[in-house]
């Protein structure tokens, strides 16, 4: 995939490195008469430190293709590699274990833990992957303060905004470090002059810390934002940028 901008300028990412990899991917709902195919033979790869918008109307398979590719469902048939890893090859435990480390998140409606503050929300991924305190801590800190969240970090989620309360699930998402990001509508609920301040931080976050991003958006005044562009329709992809 060629993006539209510049290369991302992060020291860590490997030239020409592909970080997902999709080949003929199928999904199949259901069988006999009434089966769906929301996914038709999807085909493409998208180079680490890239951030990609994957654009459709409802229906057109966008959350599909993102569950699959982020380890949440398989594909019917087709091949989806992930930093190399090939997803179909790997048992439900291995998914999971791959959904804690290379992958992370974003969605809709947040996903935040209302009676955790926002640095104790960031922490949970940390936690679970038995972080030492300090080094918690520490990156912690620095999420929230990449995210413009450093003076919010005792706050709960019902006392921040919606865009406070998506930078959190952004900072949360990233502290990680994983190598793929998923996001799927992550602006939906957000006026337009936040959903811009947000994209901007998805970019600017992907390209620093060396991270490959999906983002679904159906906002057509974001685009410019992202280094491609996927177009969806019917299951199958009809650009491609």
């Amino acid at each position: 995939m060629t993006g539209t901008d510049t290369a991302p300028t992060a020291e860590s990412t490997t030239e020409n490195a592909i970080a997902i990899e999709a080949r003929d991917i199928v999904r199949t709902f259901g069988s006999g008469d009434t089966a769906v195919r929301a996914l038709r033979g999807v085909s493409f790869e998208v180079p680490q430190g890239r951030l990609i918008a994957v654009r459709g109307r409802s229906g057109s398979g966008k959350t599909t293709l993102l569950n699959i590719i982020g380890g949440l469902d398989l594909a019917t048939s087709g091949t989806v590699r992930i930093a190399g890893k090939d997803l179909s090859s790997l048992g439900e435990r291995e998914r999971l274990k791959m959904r804690r480390s290379d992958v992370a998140f974003i969605f809709q409606s947040f996903g935040l833990l209302p009676i955790l503050s926002a640095a104790e929300n960031v922490s949970v991924p940390l936690r679970i992957a038995g972080l030492p305190r300090k080094q918690r801590e520490e990156r912690i800190q620095l999420m929230l303060d990449i995210t413009g969240l450093g003076a919010h970090a005792a706050q709960r989620p019902g006392e921040l905004s919606g865009g406070q309360q998506q930078r959190v699930a952004i900072a949360r998402a990233l502290a990680g470090r994983p190598q793929v990001l998923i996001a799927d509508e992550p602006t939906g609920q957000l006026d337009a002059q936040t959903a811009r301040q947000i994209m901007r931080l998805l970019r600017t976050v992907v390209r620093s810390e060396g991270i490959t991003a999906l983002v679904a958006t159906h906002d057509t005044s974001l685009l410019d934002l992202a280094d491609g562009v996927l177009q969806l329709k019917d299951g199958l992809i009809t650009t491609e940028i």
